[in-house]
């Protein structure tokens, strides 16, 4: 079992190993403060996804590349937002989509899978079928981020959808590691969601 999962990091060189496997433990790092609602959700996630960046160029997938590019700079933005306080309470507290926002979803995802169909077949990408389910999941995942700096509680729905399928995705790519942090990611986005239900509704009765 042992050599089923991880034979093909045999001809990885170290140095990439050891940068997926510290990728991973900031993720999860990340995917935790975000549970809790923490600013760290933040800083963690920017190392993570700045090394990922480095290692899905070397590795040639260019949408996990560009979606991992989107999430530092949204982990920047949402850092920012996070902060924003009217006196000594958040300006910004967890909270549902509006209708508004809904809308700008729809074309964050239409807009997103449409320049990743662009690009892989600029490049040439499409030779293997997760490449094209790679368009869906960045799709999902970029509005999942969005959703996530704008502390909606809606956004753990996406990262749900979104690490169910890339949990066999990432295993079919021969990334193992990064298979199993979804798997974990999935857990968490679950415990998430219900940890951010009740600190909403509990704002609701405050309020």
């Amino acid at each position: 079992m042992f050599e089923y999962l991880f034979a093909q990091y045999s001809t990885y060189p170290t140095h990439e190993i050891i940068l997926e496997i510290t990728a991973v433990i900031f993720g999860l790092f990340s995917v935790w403060y975000a549970k809790k609602d923490n600013i760290l959700v933040f800083p963690t996630g920017i190392i993570s996804t700045s090394i990922y960046v480095y290692l899905l160029w070397k590795w040639g997938l260019l949408g996990d590349m560009i979606i991992n590019g989107y999430y530092f700079i949204m982990s920047i933005y949402g850092w920012y937002h996070w902060t924003r306080k009217k006196g000594e309470v958040a300006q910004f507290p967890i909270s549902t989509i509006s209708n508004r926002e809904k809308r700008i979803a729809v074309i964050i995802f239409i807009f997103t899978v449409a320049l990743i169909v662009l690009v892989y077949q600029y490049f040439d990408k499409f030779t293997t079928w997760y490449a094209y389910l790679d368009t869906f999941i960045t799709g999902i995942f970029f509005v999942g981020m969005w959703l996530m700096a704008k502390r909606k509680i809606e956004n753990w729905v996406f990262w749900i959808i979104g690490d169910l399928v890339s949990i066999p995705l990432y295993f079919a790519k021969g990334y193992t590691f990064t298979s199993i942090q979804y798997i974990i990611f999935t857990i968490l986005a679950v415990s998430a969601y219900i940890e951010w239900k009740k600190t909403l509704n509990n704002n609701k009765l405050i309020s």
